[in-house]
């Protein structure tokens, strides 16, 4: 069994603020591929954990359940630093987490109480690091975020144990896009045919 941690820049961080965004586009693109590669090295059991954040977190929820139909060795998990969590969120980001809870494989709360301290936040990391066997972090060191605590944690794990971490960072996002916007302008000339 192998499993998988990915997260990342929240949507706000990227100025990406609806689901049609070009930017969510492309990352998604990103995060598919990124899936697939490992995906297709085995038929092993495989988990994608990662939590509930606007961004990156939930974009690749989506990508993973699209997958799930060719990769039937893909399981999705989202954990919950603590109970209550997105309660403050606007109705439709609180039905798009509601949606995505109901549609993977596994979700629970780390914590099992509301938010009550940064301390939750530190088991919810710890928890994802013991339980998984490497990252995928949308993230660039040069550009901090939220996720910079995430990199942080990580660094500091791997450095007791064998724990790898890979980083996509905004030189490969801007490749990235280069070549989405490519197939974006082929397709639509295909179509003219």
């Amino acid at each position: 069994m192998r499993r998988l941690w990915i997260t990342g820049y929240r949507s706000y961080e990227l100025n990406v603020f609806k689901d049609d965004d070009p930017k969510a586009a492309v990352i998604k693109d990103v995060l598919s591929r990124e899936l697939k590669a490992r995906l297709e090295e085995s038929d092993e059991e495989f988990w994608l954990i990662t939590g509930p954040q606007l961004g990156t977190e939930q974009w690749s929820i989506e990508v993973a359940l699209k997958l799930k139909d060719d990769y039937p060795q893909l399981k999705v998990s989202m954990m919950m630093p603590f109970t209550e969590f997105g309660q403050q969120w606007n109705e439709n980001n609180q039905a798009k987490l509601a949606n995505l809870q109901s549609a993977v494989d596994f979700s629970a709360s780390v914590s099992d109480h509301p938010y009550q301290s940064p301390q939750q936040l530190r088991a919810f990391q710890q928890f994802m690091l013991t339980h998984t066997d490497e990252a995928l972090l949308l993230y660039d060191p040069d550009h901090e975020g939220k996720e910079k605590y995430g990199y942080q944690a990580i660094q500091k794990y791997q450095a007791n144990h064998d724990y790898s971490y890979r980083l996509i960072d905004f030189d490969e996002l801007q490749e990235a896009a280069i070549e989405w916007q490519e197939r974006q302008r082929e397709a639509g000339e295909a179509d003219k045919f």
